[in-house]
């Protein structure tokens, strides 16, 4: 009984603390500690990730996590100057790209219509609104799960993707899309939390 519950889906609510540590009181991250990121963190925060849901699973996100000095520096020349300072000082940085060719991957993560991959490769433009779509929702259950994990998340879409792209996917397939600061909170790490829209010019009923 134990293992089919485990398998079931989780309906719990999350208290308090859990909704405010993913959304009501979560922030973007300006400044990071030096405090180091390890590689087996960054290996949790897609394990969380991962199970984001995409149209017929495509899963198009692909994540390229810079935590090497010399990653860093060649990122970091691609970065609009106001966000450069940001991800030199984070300890680890994910480069989220949409992979251009997920297709190519429907017959493993959708066995019972391996023949969607053949109807995505000859029609470019449902493959590439499919990939921007759900890489985009894919990139916000990312920073939920970095913030599932007690980390902060920084993610920035100020940065040059064509030189990114040069500079880490030169074979073309992937295309970057945001890229995400990941660390603790530094020294005044947050600006002043911006209003957000009343329920009433926001939401409709029907």
């Amino acid at each position: 009984m134990t293992e089919l519950a485990e398998n079931l889906p989780a309906t719990t609510p999350l208290d308090g603390n859990g909704r405010s540590t993913l959304f009501t009181a979560a922030r973007t991250a300006n400044s990071f500690a030096p405090t180091p990121v390890g590689d087996d963190e960054l290996r949790e925060i897609w394990e969380l990730a991962k199970w984001a849901p995409t149209a017929a699973n495509t899963q198009p996100l692909r994540v390229l996590f810079v935590r090497t000095e010399e990653g860093r520096d060649r990122l970091v020349r691609h970065m609009a100057d106001g966000n450069k300072e940001k991800t030199a000082s984070a300890p680890a940085v994910a480069v989220l790209a949409v992979d251009t060719r997920f297709h190519e991957h429907i017959p493993a993560l959708l066995p019972f219509r391996p023949e969607l991959a053949d109807v995505f490769a000859t029609n470019d433009e449902m493959r590439s609104s499919t990939g921007s779509f759900n890489s985009a929702l894919q990139a916000g259950y990312f920073i939920l799960a970095v913030r599932a994990l007690g980390l902060a998340a920084g993610p920035m879409a100020g940065f040059d993707s064509d030189g990114v792209d040069a500079e880490f996917f030169a074979d073309g397939r992937w295309k970057s899309i945001l890229v995400v600061n990941i660390g603790h909170p530094g020294e005044n790490p947050w600006f002043d939390r911006l209003p957000r829209l009343d329920p009433a010019d926001s939401t409709r009923w029907a």
